[in-house]
């Protein structure tokens, strides 16, 4: 009996030593320790031994027993141990080692440009005001003084989605609902997207404008120079030179044009081909609003008085960044965005 137990502990621990995973030790277990295992076998047979050795030949197959046990467990315990340390090993991260740059989006340069200027006169007291992109024709034309026989109207400049229904050729617009809705003073601006049947490197089919409108007592032409000149100061630099030159719009009178000092060449008396050689670059038109569109509105122009001006943000923007085609606006060229 003693030389059978002998047997079994040198093959068990023999198997042991080529178990490569936990279903090889399982497999031993079974077959040495198990309820019909080899081992279990001679412990039952024990009973049938004399007296005088049963207590030798149980201890013997108890530490036997207890010899296979531990080993079973120290194999698991180092494979799992061995296995984590791999896992470590394959998870971990060399915070030394410089990361993945991800690009960061930003604001378009035309909005850039908007947030800035919409900046600039807010600061200087002017309330935001939005409105519809479809218009119909009284709030686009007739209101703000442009008759029924304007070129205005003509379908080579406006967009028409019916008769008498467009795509709003201008913000102004807006200025008319505000004043239906509301009696002076008023000081608003009003960006938005407006559309014309024009397409160059200077002008785009949809771009995007604000106008501005101050209704009150005693508003003269004197507020809007003033008005307009700290706007381009703010935006261009203090030292940017200003002008307003006669020029004509159907809603306000008199008009006038706002030039600035050309960005490209300095404004030199020689000018640049920015500039034709002027020296000068247009911003801005304004004026102040004309009596019709007061009376259109149910204001007395006897006892109010103001002043509109508008502006394209693609041409502020082509002025502050010193871009020449305002199709690149548009493209989403990522080569062109990642300047701004």
């Amino acid at each position: 009996m003693e030389s059978e137990l002998a047997r079994l502990r040198d093959e068990a621990l023999a198997a042991l030593d080529t178990c490569r995973d936990d279903a090889d030790i399982e497999a031993l277990r079974v077959r040495f320790l198990g309820r019909k295992g080899e081992l279990t076998g001679v412990l039952r047979g024990i009973g049938e031994l004399p007296v005088e050795q049963r207590r030798v030949i149980g201890e013997t197959a108890n530490q036997i027993k207890t010899l296979v046990e531990e080993r079973i467990v120290a194999l698991r315990t180092r494979w799992q141990e061995e296995q984590r340390a791999r896992s470590l090993a394959a998870e971990r991260i060399d915070i030394t080692i410089p990361g993945n740059q991800r690009p960061y989006g930003s604001l378009h340069p035309l909005l850039q440009a908007l947030d800035d200027t919409v900046a600039i006169f807010t600061a200087m007291g002017f309330e935001v005001a939005r409105g519809p992109d479809i218009e119909d024709d009284y709030h686009n034309f007739a209101a703000l003084n442009i008759p029924a026989d304007h070129p205005a109207r003509e379908m080579q400049d406006t967009f028409f989605i019916a008769p008498e229904v467009v795509l709003r050729t201008h913000t102004s617009p807006v200025q008319i609902r505000v004043m239906e809705s509301r009696q002076p003073p008023l000081q608003i601006i009003v960006p938005g997207t407006v559309y014309r049947c024009d397409d160059d490197v200077t002008h785009s089919p949809m771009f995007v404008q604000l106008e501005g409108l101050m209704i009150g007592k005693d508003i003269c032409f004197a507020h809007l120079k003033g008005v307009l000149t700290a706007f381009v100061h703010t935006m261009f630099g203090p030292d940017t030179p200003v002008r307003f030159r006669p020029s004509y719009f159907p809603f306000t009178e008199p008009s006038a044009e706002v030039d600035m000092g050309c960005v490209i060449c300095g404004g030199r008396d020689t000018g640049c081909a920015v500039c034709k050689g002027s020296g000068w670059l247009e911003v801005l038109g304004s004026g102040m609003v004309h009596p019709n569109v007061f009376r259109a509105v149910g204001y007395d122009p006897e006892q109010v008085s103001g002043f509109a001006f508008g502006m394209g943000i693609d041409r502020i923007s082509m002025l502050r960044y010193g871009i020449d085609d305002i199709r690149l606006f548009y493209q989403n060229d990522l080569r062109f965005l990642r300047q701004f």
